[in-house]
């Protein structure tokens, strides 16, 4: 389990010195100024603070918590705006997966191992939906989430464009794609979107998406796991990039 920290006073310290915030929950009513103090401290971390029902808090923790609880994430997120010009620097062809709502930690550690194996260069997962970096994903991904850059973005649209204007293509996953996943080119830079199981990849996501694929499903199940998904993609690019 992530470390916690309770009290709005306690998270502003731990901000303030530089602590890496996985998000913050706080009491559905809290209007006080010292919560306004709170988003100040917010702003310009990228940490998500959901407004939950103060019993959500209470069971997570009996302490006197003030309405408010976070939690501490066990690796430093990191930007792909800096990745992508030093992946060019080191004159590497970028090749990175983002996840566009994939909100189940064994899914995502096992989509972090398969990248981590393949040697993506990082992982992009939207601020508000995604899973947690925590401990079950961690065990999951077999550790590989300490060791490949993690970027958790507030805004995958303005991320995909900035890719784009990078040179990478962009690549989804879609079960209702005509396009069969061998058929196009992995070879350039690239970004592989995987969208959550019941909902995929958002049409926003999508519509700026350079290259629509689907995997044959040839049984009776109509799709498959997301994690199974993304490592036949990824691999998929291995072969082509080797």
């Amino acid at each position: 389990m992530n470390e916690l920290i309770f009290g709005i006073r306690a998270i502003i310290e731990a901000i303030e010195a530089g602590k890496e915030i996985e998000k913050i929950l706080l009491k559905k009513d809290m209007g006080s100024e010292l919560s306004k103090e709170l988003f100040d401290a917010v702003k310009g971390h990228n940490i998500p603070v959901v407004r939950v029902p103060v019993e959500k808090i209470n069971r997570i923790t009996k302490k006197n918590h003030q309405g408010a609880v976070a939690f501490i994430s066990p690796i430093e997120y990191q930007r792909i705006t800096q990745i992508i010009p030093q992946l060019y620097e080191d004159a590497k062809s970028p090749f990175i997966v983002i996840l566009d709502g994939v909100t189940d930690v064994r899914n995502f550690g096992a989509i972090a191992r398969t990248a981590e194996c393949a040697g993506v260069d990082a992982i992009v997962v939207n601020q508000t939906e995604s899973a947690p970096v925590n401990a079950d994903a961690i065990k999951t991904s077999a550790g590989a989430l300490l060791n490949i850059p993690v970027c958790r973005e507030h805004n995958l649209e303005y991320i995909v464009n900035f890719l784009k204007e990078s040179g990478v293509k962009i690549i989804a996953a879609s079960e209702k794609a005509v396009q069969n996943y061998t058929s196009i080119s992995y070879t350039e830079p690239i970004a592989i979107v995987m969208g959550a199981e019941d909902k995929g990849i958002s049409p926003e996501i999508l519509a700026l998406c350079d290259e629509t694929v689907s995997i044959p499903i040839l049984g009776n199940i109509e799709s498959l796991n997301v994690s199974v998904a993304a490592g036949i993609l990824i691999y998929e690019a291995v072969k082509q990039r080797n």
